[in-house]
């Protein structure tokens, strides 16, 4: 059978350790491309579109993230991708703690958080987010998207970037940005799921980030064991995208530590 999700599979199989990116909401998998395109050179690279985003399809309702790491595993077991590197980015940070509490160390090798935080929602947070999926399906993704494009990015980021990050917004079905909304605003507490990750981390956040704060990569940073931290300057919530070049500088660095197991 077919995998469910859309995906790219770049880069040759060899001894290094494959990377699988996930990226965040609302978003797609070319959030990703400087880093496939970087990393595929030297290693494998699975990098998908997440149910109800970019080309895969859409359950309407609610999706929680658990769903999304089961979809994820579904995918390495499809690919015979028997263990990688996580990385994830906002809410991809979270589905990939999920994915650590779920397939563990003999699957997951290194674990990549970037700009994004460990803690359940408040109650006030969960009414934002079923409030923000009430109005997507009423209203589509353009007025959200105008309004937060310069707290995704930096004011100051290139014409390029902010034209790449407004048109995934853009061109994301309201149903599946609806339904993870609502799946979010239910996500549990990550932090003991943090505290117990045996594989080496590494905690990415923009210096300038508005949504997940430089304090909030802080906390996380000294709950893993084993983890470096890593703050991009001139950047906001997708430092991946504004600074390709110092992010991918990080995780080659990791990669590396990873791949000689230290």
């Amino acid at each position: 059978m077919p995998p469910f999700l859309a995906y790219d599979d770049k880069g040759p199989r060899n001894t290094r350790i494959p990377l699988l990116l996930i990226h965040g909401h609302p978003f797609d998998r070319t959030l990703w491309d400087p880093q496939r395109d970087a990393f595929a050179a030297s290693r494998r690279v699975v990098v998908p579109d997440l149910r109800g985003y970019g080309t895969s399809p859409v359950t309407p309702g609610r999706v929680p993230l658990a769903r999304f790491a089961a979809d994820l595993e579904d995918l390495l077991d499809a690919l015979d991708v028997r263990t990688c590197v996580v990385a994830g980015l906002s809410m991809g940070g979270q589905i990939a703690m999920e994915c650590w509490a779920r397939l563990g160390a003999d699957r997951v090798r290194g674990l990549v958080l970037a700009d994004t935080f460990p803690a359940p929602e408040t109650p006030q947070g969960v009414r934002d987010r079923n409030a923000m999926a009430d109005r997507l399906l009423r209203e589509g993704m353009r007025g959200y998207a105008d309004e937060v494009l310069e707290k995704m990015v930096a004011p100051h980021a290139a014409p390029e970037v902010k034209a790449h990050v407004h048109r995934m917004m853009t061109a994301t079905d309201p149903r599946g940005a609806a339904a993870a909304l609502r799946g979010r605003a239910e996500r549990p507490d990550y932090r003991p799921v943090l505290a117990e990750v045996t594989v080496p981390a590494l905690v990415v956040v923009g210096a300038d980030d508005a949504y997940t704060p430089v304090s909030d990569a802080e906390a996380m940073h000294a709950l893993l064991p084993d983890a470096a931290l890593r703050v991009i300057g001139a950047a906001a919530h997708l430092p991946n995208l504004e600074r390709p070049r110092e992010f991918n500088g990080a995780l080659e660095e990791f990669l590396a530590r990873v791949d000689a197991g230290v």
